[in-house]
């Protein structure tokens, strides 16, 4: 399999091909982030290449910084699950995955090292100035999976994502929208989990300090200020 990345950014990305894949069905506008969830990064890698596991996706960083292909970009891996964002019911078709070695909150939810963060946003910045993405499109595997998927975790440094260009940033809070379910469904989530999983989602990723579930008066702002930037 050849690299993807261009040749200049510098990265070195190792091939560690994935039998689990099929065409896509429509254009990439997508790149979700995942943590592995498993003990090491081995074992990770070794279910993402197993036919068996029914499950792959387009990158892996190691916690070392290293990165492997396992999937080529014009191919559709499998990694987003049964999903949705904006309407989009085949997210794996739209999207770029990208794993991120992490034991996840089955293993207490470790810190992501810098230079594994750093190898990351260079990984992002070539996919996304190749696919003409902005930074609201790259989103958290519980941003299009709410009550199903945590990943990436609410200790994952978005903020380092946001300074680098390479994710939307949090806005301040707006006055206290009334109909929530409108207000995350223009933001792109998709409603089917329930309300409150999707509630937990939104905080995961835009208000990680607390995730409880609760719409409360911070929440809603948050939601208002994200709907009317949408």
């Amino acid at each position: 399999m050849i690299s993807d990345i261009s040749p200049d950014v510098g990265l070195d990305v190792r091939a560690a091909p994935s039998p689990n894949f099929n065409d896509r069905k429509t254009a990439i506008r997508l790149i979700v982030l995942h943590y592995t969830g498993m003990e090491n990064g081995a074992v990770a890698i070794e279910r993402l290449c197993d036919r068996a596991a029914q499950v792959s996706a387009h990158y892996v960083i190691r916690e070392d910084g290293g990165i492997l292909q396992l999937v080529g970009e014009d191919k559709r891996a499998w990694h987003a699950g049964v999903a949705s964002w904006q309407g989009e019911g085949d997210v794996n078709s739209a999207s770029i995955g990208i794993e991120i070695v992490n034991g996840g909150h089955d293993f207490a939810l470790p810190a992501y090292p810098t230079i594994q963060i750093d190898r990351l946003i260079r990984l992002l910045k070539d996919v996304m100035a190749r696919h003409g993405l902005g930074p609201e499109c790259v989103i958290g595997h519980s941003d299009v999976a709410p009550g199903r998927k945590q990943d990436p975790g609410e200790h994952f440094p978005w903020g380092l994502l946001v300074a680098a260009g390479c994710a939307r940033a949090t806005p301040p809070a707006g006055e206290p929208v009334d109909d929530i379910a409108a207000g995350l469904e223009r933001i792109g989530y998709g409603l089917e989990p329930g309300l409150d999983a999707v509630i937990e989602a939104f905080q995961r990723r835009w208000r990680p300090a607390l995730v409880n579930g609760v719409a409360d008066r911070e929440t809603r702002g948050l939601i208002a200020a994200l709907a009317g930037r949408s």
